[in-house]
Order: structure tokens, then C-alpha cells, then sequence
């Protein structure tokens, strides 16, 4: 276990990197106790801590109640750990003023359908990444190989059990703060996983909009001719 304030911690440059891989482990994760990020990170419980609270001075992370499943026991409830929209700007593309000044232009000169069509086109390669994963892991499950697919874009998906059927979730928007002017964006990345996966599926909160994590929510029901099912009978 990596034990901070030694001469190795100072070789490496300072509390710094680790404190970016605490950052950088609920970006990937989503809100994360202590102890979980000591255990993820191989840290100990004090260090976490530490950087937890430089990271909460900076307003970079927020304290918020953790999700207890089932019976909560005694003693305070366990804090779990978010990014802040300030957090989450360490990890955003540092394009983003330049994009929104293009996307602006690209409407007012080519209206509404040029900026339709420019989403549509940035999403284009997602089905192409998504049957290599599939054909790389046959043992995934459609959802979990288009999270896998995202998150090799800059994601950091992952898929989850939800009220009904699946929910995709991801942690991290690459284009959200240009999102947030032009929803066309998200408008775009959602045809295309209903289009891939088979399914009418429907978005219930985006970072882009102020929500901490972007969920989908993913029915249980594929349609026969979905691109989905048709690669996996072809493999079969």
C-alpha cells in the first residue's frame, strides 16, 4: 500500500499526481467513498482523506450522502465523494470555447440541419468501435459493449441494473460544456445507441444539463433486426 509524505511520494513529484488519480478514480467510478477509493487506489484511508479535503477547498469534489442498499446500520452515514462542474473542467478538452465558436457559425450560416448533420457525423464511428468490441468480447452484453466502446471515446461508461431493463451510464462528457448550447449533440448520441442497441431508449439526466452523471435508460426488449442482434447472429 502506497504511503504518502515518503521520500517516494516526494520523488514523484508531490502530493499532486496522487491527488489526480483520486480526482481521476470518481471521474471513472462516479461518487466513491474513502474507504472505497483508498481500496481502489491502494492508499491508505488517512491519505484519501487528506487529498479529499484539498480537493473539497478547491471546489473541485463535493460531499454528498452515500447510496446505502438495504438495512443502514448505526453510526453517521458514510459520505461519498462527486466532482464538481469545477472538478469536472480539469478533464474537459481545452477546445471547448473554439468548438462552441464553430458550432455557432456552422448555424448561423448553415441553420439547424448543419448542425444536426455535424452531430450526427461526430457519432458516426461509435458503431464501428462498438462491433470490434463486440466481436473482441462476445461474452459482453450489447449494452456493456457500447459502454466499453464509449469509454474508449472518453466516457468512462458502465451499465447498471434499473428499474426496468439497463441503465448506461456515463461518467464523463468530453463535449459537455459545448453540449449544454447545442443539444443537438446529445440529441445525436442518443439515435445512434437506440439505433445500435435496438431499442427506443431514453435519456434520464445529462451532465450537460447540470446532472452529475448522463444515464440512459436502456428496455429490456430488442427488436429482431437491430444491428445488435443481426452482428450476433452473423458471428453465430
Amino acid at each position: 500500500m502506497e504511503i504518502e509524505g515518503t521520500p517516494i511520494d516526494a520523488a514523484r513529484g508531490g502530493d499532486a499526481p496522487t491527488r489526480e488519480r483520486v480526482a481521476r478514480s470518481i471521474l471513472e467510478n462516479g461518487p466513491s467513498t474513502a474507504a472505497a477509493l483508498a481500496e481502489r487506489l491502494d492508499l491508505t484511508p488517512a491519505a484519501v482523506r487528506r487529498h479529499l479535503d484539498h480537493l473539497m477547498e478547491e471546489g473541485a469534489v463535493e460531499a454528498r450522502e452515500a447510496r446505502v442498499n438495504g438495512v443502514r446500520g448505526r453510526g453517521r452515514p458514510a459520505k461519498a465523494f462527486a466532482l464538481t462542474e469545477a472538478g469536472r473542467d480539469r478533464f474537459d478538452q481545452q477546445y471547448d470555447d473554439l468548438a462552441a465558436q464553430a458550432l455557432r457559425f456552422l448555424a448561423e450560416t448553415g441553420g439547424e440541419g448543419a448542425v444536426k448533420e455535424f452531430a450526427r457525423r461526430r457519432v458516426s464511428g461509435l458503431e464501428a468501435d462498438y462491433r470490434k468490441v463486440l466481436d473482441r468480447k462476445p461474452e459482453l452484453t450489447d449494452a456493456e459493449a457500447l459502454a466499453e466502446a464509449l469509454t474508449q471515446s472518453g466516457y468512462a461508461a458502465s451499465v447498471r441494473e434499473g428499474p426496468v431493463g439497463e441503465q448506461l451510464c456515463q461518467q464523463h462528457c468530453p463535449v459537455a460544456h459545448v453540449a449544454h448550447e447545442f443539444p443537438q449533440l446529445c440529441e445525436a448520441e442518443t439515435e445512434v445507441i437506440s439505433r445500435l442497441l435496438g431499442r427506443h431508449v431514453q435519456r434520464l439526466a445529462t451532465i450537460a444539463h447540470g446532472d452529475g452523471v448522463c444515464t440512459t435508460c436502456i428496455p429490456s426488449t430488442i427488436t429482431p433486426d437491430s444491428p445488435a442482434r443481426l452482428s450476433r447472429q452473423t458471428r453465430g
